[in-house]
């Protein structure tokens, strides 16, 4: 309990630096609470034009990917072994990523750390594209 408490408030700690750091971020428009992962991705993906549609160079989209790739590995250690064999089984049946976290049942610290992952991973991917943007 102690340990996921930690990783939690580590995880809280680098959200604030990383707004705190990159002034476009800190202005941008706080990200509500949801009790439902999937509805921040819904939001956040609103948010954004799909890679062909805002034409990023090679150098961006491998930035998005790197961001994603990093998401997916923290993601996965928050996951127990089952619970990966499970998400990877919902993935093979045609969900997206984020329906098949959904269905897992994850205990609340869990959530909660997934939910905090993927915070931090949507203002990552929004300076990214910002950045694009800007230039």
């Amino acid at each position: 309990m102690k340990i996921n408490l930690t990783k939690c408030f580590s995880v809280l700690l680098s959200i604030l630096a990383f707004v705190l750091l990159l002034p476009g971020i800190a202005l941008a428009a706080p990200v509500q609470n949801y009790a439902n992962a999937g509805i921040i991705i819904a939001k956040s993906a609103n948010n954004f034009a799909s890679s062909s549609e805002l034409n990023f160079t090679p150098q961006h989209r491998q930035q998005l990917q790197a961001v994603r790739h990093r998401r997916d590995k923290e993601i996965q250690a928050v996951l127990t072994s089952s619970q990966r064999g499970q998400f990877a089984h919902n993935l093979k049946e045609g969900k997206n990523y984020y329906q098949a976290l959904e269905v897992l049942d994850l205990q609340p610290e869990q959530r909660d750390l997934i939910k905090s992952i993927i915070q931090f991973t949507n203002l990552k991917l929004k300076a990214v594209s910002s950045r694009f943007v800007a230039h």
